[in-house]
C-alpha cells in the first residue's frame, strides 16, 4: 500500500457522504413545511379565516412541475445509456419547465393580489398570508433545485456524465423529485384544508 486513494474509492466515498447529506437536508425542509402547515391548521381553528379559490395558474404550475419530474427521469435514463445529446436536451427542458413553474407561481400571486388577497397589511388575512408564505418558501427551495440542475446542464455540455458517472444527476434528480412532491403536498393541502 502506497497510501494513495484510488479513483474508485474516491467515488464511493463521495457517494456515501453526498446522499445522506442530501437526505438530511430534505428531512429538515420537510419538517419546516410540516411545522408551517400545522401552524396553518391551528391558525385556521382560531376563526377570522377567509376562504378563496386557488388561482388557476397553481393548477397549471402543478402540471408543469410533474412533467419536469418526467424529463428529469429522462435525463438520468439517458446518462445511463451514455446518450449525451438527450442528457443535455433533457436537462435544458427541465430547466425551462422549472422556470415556467416559477413564472406561473408569480402569475398566481398577481391573481391573488387582484382578488384582494394580501400577504400583509390592514386588508390581509391569515389565510392569504399562509398561502403566500408557503408558496414563497417553496420557491426559495426551488433555487437550490435550479442551482443543481444548472450544474447538471453545464456538466452535460462537457459530456461529464455517463453510465459510470451518475452521482451528480442522481443527486439532482432526488432533490428535484423532492421539490415536486413537496409542491404537490402543498397544493393539495391548500386546496382541501380551508
Amino acid at each position: 500500500m502506497n497510501g494513495t486513494i484510488s479513483i474508485e474509492e474516491k467515488k464511493e466515498t463521495r457517494e456515501k457522504v453526498a446522499k445522506p447529506l442530501l437526505w438530511i437536508g430534505m428531512v429538515s425542509m420537510s419538517m419546516l413545511f410540516a411545522g408551517l402547515t400545522s401552524a396553518y391548521v391551528v391558525s385556521q381553528g382560531k376563526g377570522n379565516w377567509i376562504t378563496f379559490d386557488l388561482p388557476q395558474t397553481f393548477y397549471i404550475s402543478t402540471a408543469i412541475i410533474m412533467v419536469s419530474s418526467v424529463t428529469m427521469n429522462w435525463v438520468l435514463a439517458s446518462a445511463k445509456k451514455n446518450n449525451h445529446k438527450n442528457v443535455q436536451l433533457g436537462a435544458l427542458i427541465t430547466l425551462v419547465l422549472g422556470l415556467s413553474f416559477v413564472i406561473s407561481q408569480f402569475a398566481g400571486w398577481g391573481i391573488l393580489h387582484e382578488s384582494k388577497i394580501f400577504y400583509t397589511g390592514k386588508n390581509s388575512n391569515n389565510a392569504g398570508s399562509f398561502l403566500y408564505l408557503l408558496t414563497f418558501l417553496h420557491l426559495v427551495h426551488m433555487l437550490g433545485g435550479f442551482a443543481s440542475l444548472s450544474v447538471v446542464w453545464v456538466n452535460s455540455l462537457r459530456k461529464k456524465y455517463n453510465a459510470e458517472n451518475l452521482l451528480g444527476i442522481k443527486l439532482c434528480a432526488i432533490f428535484w423529485h423532492f421539490l415536486d412532491v413537496l409542491w404537490i403536498y402543498l397544493f393539495l393541502f391548500l386546496l382541501f384544508v380551508r
